[in-house]
């Protein structure tokens, strides 16, 4: 129910195109239209992510169905005068943008592939972003509360029971996880190299040139350092503070955050985004650091394991992820197909209730610490019950009533607002 970014941008990426050639209508909705080239890129696209043939028997004709349908939300939605701020807007394109530059590698590579400036790019984004929007906030409205009872969630699994099959195997898993400390006088080390840099730029020397040879961030190195256009609670805390205070053009002095150190430079500040540049270099901790690590570790788990404290206690006070450790350590519940190997390797061998021995977490390229992780629970893979799966089975049951209550709401659409297939 639920509008899919991905689909939103593959559509809006026809748009920004010029068509070479005289496209064909293959369809009107209300004051919109769907030509034959949209129809064509979303076949490909579709067919291409799923490895099948593009021309499946019925595939065209339920992709244009969908695209039919999108406009006829939209439609509707203008005639109950929903409304999307200029600020919404923003943030979507916002992430629309910060997905391409994670896709593409930099804002510059974008503006190359798309053969337009990013201004003119956002600018093309505007419309359909403002469209997909109220699409989207007329079915929350519609379908956002909508839940399954009790008695149809048992309706849902007396006649689904034999469809939804067999349960994965899933586990409940916290960590505590901690970072290697590098001494004092390593970590002096790495704030002299990145002063030293700081030092070639004031005498002259170029921001990007330094960025790609010196740098240690793998992910902007490559561009100058250029980290693109990100909206504010992305970055590491103490580099948000260092880069809000700069103006456009200006360079920090040398920044510390958990990664290392880093020299900022401000390309451009609108309101709560900025475009920066950085120079990083990562603190790297030496042999000694990495032991230290393993040795604490190793005293959290045997002080849990004689009963001086649980492990959500230990997990609250000396955990450094800072997403986890507020509660507990609690990573969540996984199916097991969902696990990364590095968990996977963590939990595979642990019986319910243990606790495993520190092991190596690499959580971004060339950055890693310690963990350990504990077992809370691990249920068998078994056959589905209403009793045991209860929360998996109104899922599906709420998604279930919902996508009866969509048809027969489109339908309604579709007798009230001027549509036309013309293939």
């Amino acid at each position: 129910m639920k509008v899919n970014i991905a689909a939103i941008i593959l559509l809006i990426t026809v748009g920004i195109f010029p068509q070479t050639t005289l496209d064909k209508i293959v369809a009107v909705v209300d004051n919109e239209i769907i030509l034959q080239s949209e129809l064509d890129f979303q076949v490909g696209i579709y067919a291409s992510q799923r490895q099948i043939d593009p021309n499946t028997p019925g595939l065209r004709d339920q992709l244009l169905k969908s695209m039919i349908e999108e406009k006829l939300i939209y439609a509707q939605a203008d005639l109950d005068s929903i409304t999307v701020t200029e600020d919404e807007i923003n943030q979507r394109i916002d992430y629309q943008i910060s997905s391409f530059v994670q896709q593409y590698g930099s804002v510059a590579n974008i503006e190359k592939i798309y053969g337009m400036s990013i201004d003119r790019i956002k600018r093309e984004l505007r419309d359909e972003v403002r469209k997909s929007l109220m699409s989207q906030k007329l079915q929350e409205k519609n379908f956002g509360k909508v839940q399954a009872s009790r008695r149809e969630v048992e309706e849902f699994f007396d006649t689904y029971k034999d469809s939804i099959g067999v349960i994965p195997e899933k586990v409940t898993i916290f960590h505590i996880f901690q970072n290697p400390k590098a001494s004092q006088k390593l970590k002096k080390k790495f704030y002299d190299r990145a002063a030293a840099l700081l030092d070639s730029l004031k005498e002259g020397k170029d921001f990007a040139e330094l960025a790609k040879k010196y740098s240690d961030d793998p992910g902007s190195a490559a561009q100058g350092g250029d980290l693109g256009f990100v909206k504010k609670g992305v970055f590491y805390p103490e580099f948000e503070e260092a880069a809000f205070k700069l103006d456009n053009g200006q360079t920090s002095g040398v920044v510390e955050s958990p990664v290392g150190f880093h020299i900022i430079q401000m390309i451009e500040k609108r309101g709560e985004s900025i475009h920066t540049r950085h120079i990083l270099i990562k603190i790297k901790a030496d042999e000694d650091a990495d032991l230290k690590t393993i040795d604490f570790l190793s005293e959290i788990r045997d002080s849990i394991q004689k009963g001086f404290g649980t492990f959500q206690d230990f997990a609250k006070k000396y955990s450094e992820d800072k997403e986890t450790a507020p509660f507990g350590g609690e990573l969540g519940s996984f199916y097991i197909s969902q696990l990364d190997k590095a968990l996977l390797d963590a939990v595979g061998k642990l019986k319910q209730g243990e606790i495993g021995y520190p092991r190596r977490l690499e959580y971004a390229p060339g950055t890693y610490g310690y963990h350990i992780v504990w077992l809370q629970s691990r249920i068998p893979q078994h056959k589905a019950s209403l009793t045991e799966d209860y929360t998996e089975v109104k899922k599906l049951a709420d998604e279930n009533k919902k996508q009866k209550e969509y048809t027969k709401w489109i339908e309604t659409i579709k007798s009230k607002i001027y549509w036309e297939v013309r293939i």
